[in-house]
């Protein structure tokens, strides 16, 4: 297990990008969401990606320097082409402009389609509840089928992420973020290179059979820290929830994916994200005030609820990243062993020094 420092680290995978062929603003924003990802307990879309990333970089799956452009624009509802630019890029512009929409007319709706990779949505609901904002996001993976559907075996959906963010006055966000997938195909990655082991059954073969043996999703391992390819394995990610999950991925794929115009999931298409999200002013909603007071009254209700194991706790949407966050600034970010090696691999193969390399380490 490699302990690393959150700065330090962020720094390394900005100098990994600026080094794989972006300017150094983009190479900051893709290590600083990254980063992020892990410090709030959502490894399965933080740096664990950053070979995969410059992967795609090489391979042209993904490209620098891009910026969204608008194909319909009205007061409250914008469509936006990413262009296949870096999520960490493309996707906050397109929040920042659903955030303008919502604040000048109450209600906007933000359709953006071929975008990069977005990583972790809740970043995004985080940016609009930070301006008094909720927003829902349905989003989708185009070209990425991995998920089979309730009653099935074949693989049929994206692991579709599902996203809300509701903002409290003085407090934190609520925030509720989770892949339609029973587990995301991140922390099947993340298991497959010596981290935190996935659920017995989150994954299925073809013949039925549930397993928690991420090479049913990967297929045989590359040697030493190459990249694993969730399209090489035989079986698939299991939706969670039974068929209400499955159905909830579904309407994922249709809002995110065809409404968007990004395409829903299918053989044959250019990997990309599609989100369609919605953002609403709480003060032209409530102009007398009586939400906030309405929601800190609900969450110190549904917290009092008694445990299941003495001890225990019921937490919140939103408040386990927040405390995984101050831990791990606090004492460091883990990450295993094939995780950290894959990173140095890559950083090491566009010729960083050992010495930076090494220096993100606690």
């Amino acid at each position: 297990m490699a302990i690393v420092d959150a700065e330090r680290l962020a720094a390394l995978v900005a100098t990994v990008f600026e080094r794989a062929g972006c300017d150094a603003e983009e190479a900051r924003r893709i290590g600083h969401y990254l980063t992020e990802a892990n410090l709030t307990g959502h490894d399965s879309h933080g740096v664990a990606r950053v070979p995969r990333y410059v992967d795609w970089l090489k391979e042209g799956r993904v490209e620098a320097g891009k910026s969204v452009t608008a194909i319909v624009d009205t007061p409250a509802i914008t469509v936006l082409d990413g262009h296949y630019g870096f999520g960490q890029t493309v996707g906050p512009q397109a929040v920042r402009i659903g955030i303008a929409k919502a604040k000048q007319n109450g209600l906007a709706a933000v359709a953006l389609r071929k975008a990069g990779h977005l990583g972790r949505i809740g970043d995004f609901a985080e940016m609009a509840a930070a301006e008094g904002l909720v927003s829902i996001h349905f989003v989708n993976v185009v070209g990425s089928i991995l998920v089979a559907p309730h009653g099935g075996v074949d693989r049929r959906l994206s692991t579709a992420p599902y996203c809300i963010g509701v903002p409290r006055p003085g407090e934190p966000p609520l925030l509720l973020d989770f892949a339609t997938s029973l587990v995301a195909e991140g922390k099947v990655l993340v298991a497959s290179m010596g981290g935190k082991p996935i659920p017995p059954d989150a994954l299925i073969s073809p013949d039925g059979t549930r397993s928690g043996d991420p090479a049913v999703l990967y297929g045989p391992y590359p040697a030493g820290p190459g990249t694993r390819d969730p399209m090489n394995g035989p079986g698939a990610i299991r939706a969670f929830g039974e068929h209400k999950g499955s159905g909830l991925a579904f309407m994922c794929e249709i809002l995110g994916g065809a409404l968007t115009g990004a395409g829903a999931t299918g053989p044959d298409k250019r990997f990309c994200n599609g989100m369609m999200s919605i953002y609403i002013d709480p003060k032209v909603v409530d102009p007398d005030g009586f939400f906030p007071a309405e929601c800190a009254d609900y969450v110190a209700y549904y917290k009092s609820a008694r445990p299941v194991e003495p001890g225990g706790e019921v937490l919140v949407p939103g408040e386990a990243e927040l405390r995984s966050r101050s831990k791990k600034l606090k004492d460091g970010v883990p990450l295993s062993d094939g995780t950290w090696d894959a990173i140095a691999a890559t950083a090491a193969a566009l010729g960083i020094g050992d010495n930076v390399i090494k220096a993100a380490l606690r």
